[in-house]
């Protein structure tokens, strides 16, 4: 999932982010309110944690400004008002739901998954495709009994392929849930991530989940048509080519 959060502490911004980005979520940051309103209108957004006191537009007219704009992305307030005014204030702009500075990063990751179970789509803990089973709390894969090892980003990109199983999912699609702003749309990094899943994934005996569909993307879940497997076994074949990423892949994406 993709969230935007919204701080102007620099250093309160960099350990909520860091602290998200090592649960597999992708993070953007917005220091202003007028940053925030930008980055949620070029942006696909998951969740907006967003703080009340930042510099010219404030949390509240922020929010207020997004759901006017027809915005219906959860958006979790942060603030160190603690009256039970400022709470309603807050809610009556449009917020979801409304967390006190200071708090517990447990407390906050409770809430946010709280927040995306309700968003409209059901997301439930552990999912379950073929003989795969995710379970997205423990952030671990198993298939058939098989434990798999997955990076923080490997896990992520599974996840999100997970949750579509039985429609084609687009690069570009791929890129602005799983990916934060830094992501270079001329890289191959998704290419290098769905390979390095493949062969985690489909290397057993089981039937294959990921395939591509040429010229539409990714398609997660059992091979219904012969086309599919075809690209399938045409993309396999270029794994060996796609084992690390390039240069294009910088650090900041893995």
């Amino acid at each position: 999932m993709r969230l935007l959060l919204v701080e102007d502490d620099a250093r309160i911004a960099r350990f909520v982010a860091k602290g998200l980005r090592e649960q597999a979520y992708a993070v953007d940051i917005a220091g202003t309110g007028d940053v925030a309103l930008y980055q949620a209108e070029i942006n696909t957004y998951d969740l907006i944690i967003l703080d009340v006191m930042i510099p010219g537009r404030d949390g509240l007219e922020v929010c207020r400004t997004l759901r006017k704009s027809g915005l219906r992305t959860p958006i979790l307030m942060l603030t160190a008002r603690d009256g039970v005014d400022d709470r309603i204030k807050g809610l009556d702009q449009g917020a979801d739901d409304y967390l006190t500075k200071p708090f517990e990063f447990g407390e906050l990751l409770a809430r946010l998954r709280a927040l995306l179970r309700r968003s409209g789509e059901l997301r439930p803990p552990q999912i379950t495709v073929a003989d795969l089973v995710i379970d997205t709390a423990a952030q671990t894969a198993a298939r058939g009994g098989r434990k798999i090892s997955l990076t923080t980003k490997e896990f992520a990109l599974l996840e999100y392929l997970a949750r579509n199983t039985g429609r084609v999912i687009g690069r570009a699609e791929i890129a602005e849930h799983v990916w934060d702003e830094t992501f270079d749309p001329f890289s191959n990094l998704i290419e290098v991530y769905v390979n390095r899943l493949r062969g985690k994934i489909d290397s057993g005996s089981g039937p294959h989940l990921i395939h591509t569909r040429r010229g539409a993307g990714y398609f997660f879940g059992r091979a219904d048509d012969g086309q599919v497997k075809a690209d399938s076994r045409e993309s396999s074949g270029a794994r060996s080519k796609a084992g690390a990423p390039n240069a294009a892949g910088r650090k900041n994406h893995v």
